[in-house]
């Protein structure tokens, strides 16, 4: 009798396993498959298949305009991919962009000018993490693009190195 309950009660056991619903997991999370950053709208857009995931408010490099040179203070325009990150970045954490590209390597050289390099998508420098989405109120860095920590965070964990980015004027 006893060896027909505890067979009775493993049978429930497996039943309920299998009709409860598992819990969530990192491998369940959509990931963005594409960056999308329009600088005229000072916003960067996550997608997935074509499909908005997420959209940020960001600042960019303080001058205006296409970045053409080393030390210029604009964003770049065009399509770059995310090549790496650095999760010790003075800027909270940072995705670094494959800045420049054949296109930028090849208008520097006809402008006899170096193209520059090191465009990140980043967070806020030390110190002012407080500031939060007050960041984008005006644009500030050197020709990267920057969000608030609390984004960057959201951005570290949706967007995978590979990742194609497209920065469109």
């Amino acid at each position: 009798m006893k060896a027909r309950c505890a067979a009775a009660g493993l049978i429930l056991v497996a039943v309920l396993a299998l009709l409860l619903p598992l819990p969530h997991s990192a491998a369940a999370v959509v990931r963005a498959d594409k960056v999308l950053v329009i600088k005229n709208e000072m916003r960067l857009v996550l997608l997935n298949h074509g499909a908005i995931l997420k959209s940020y408010k960001v600042a960019f490099g303080r001058n205006p305009g296409r970045k053409t040179r080393r030390g210029d203070g604009r964003t770049p325009e065009g399509r770059y991919i995310v090549d790496g990150r650095n999760s010790a970045s003075r800027f909270h954490k940072a995705l670094h962009l494959s800045y420049p590209n054949a296109f930028d390597v090849v208008n520097s050289r006809v402008s006899g000018v170096p193209p520059g390099g090191n465009i990140m998508i980043h967070g806020l420098p030390a110190g002012f993490d407080d500031v939060g989405p007050l960041h984008a109120a005006r644009n500030w860095t050197r020709g990267c693009i920057a969000v608030s920590n609390a984004e960057m965070d959201e951005i570290w964990q949706l967007v995978p190195d590979g990742t194609p980015v497209e920065i469109l004027p």
